[in-house]
């Protein structure tokens, strides 16, 4: 007869091996602070390596798509909208909103040439972590910018300038923009693409 004290440790141990390997890969509040680290380098190098518009236009969407969860931030950023389109909808909205906000945004960019970027901390906070940074700008106060890191993907999934999230006023552009198509959400891809 087995004991069944002995087998319940056995089970219990079994189990806390099988999260060992999630353990190792879990992100950190260190590896968020680099990412963001890594975000800002690469921004002010494109910045300051005096290409033309098109071409930094470019660079910014390769930052985007390297440093962003391109995926999570579409879905957050269609919202209710996005819970009846398809999968093929939902990535096909998020690589053209990939090139829309990078185009959008990338075009101000200059603006921020010879600013200094600063990560001031970074926490857990629930299943992300936020990087606190301060921008300073020649002439201006500084402002602090937040980048909030997905635990899951290692990535940034929302910007928030001055308090102000990037996902929440993009959803409310973009429900303003599927609402004068009619709700035609392949109509909106095509013409982010576009934008």
């Amino acid at each position: 007869m087995t004991n069944p004290l002995s087998r319940r440790f056995v089970l219990i141990g079994l189990s806390s091996l099988a999260l060992i390997p999630n353990m190792a890969l879990a992100f950190s509040v260190d590896k968020a602070r680099a990412l963001i680290d890594d975000v800002i380098n690469e921004i002010q190098k494109i910045i300051n390596s005096g290409k033309s518009e098109s071409a930094l236009l470019r660079d910014f969407e390769k930052i985007f798509s390297k440093y962003g969860d391109r995926d999570v931030i579409g879905q957050l950023v269609l919202g209710a909208d996005g819970r009846s389109a398809s999968s093929s909808q939902k990535r096909a909205f998020a690589k053209a909103f990939q090139g829309y906000i990078s185009r959008k945004y990338g075009r101000r960019f200059r603006e921020f040439a010879g600013a200094t970027v600063e990560v001031k901390s970074a926490k857990a906070v629930k299943s992300f972590y936020e990087v606190t940074t301060t921008t300073t700008m020649q002439g201006q106060a500084p402002f602090e910018v937040i980048y909030v890191v997905s635990d899951k993907s290692g990535r940034f999934i929302d910007i928030k300038i001055e308090g102000i999230s990037l996902i929440k006023s993009e959803r409310s552009e973009i429900g303003a923009m599927l609402d004068r198509r009619g709700g035609d959400l392949n109509r909106l891809i095509a013409e982010l693409k576009t934008i």
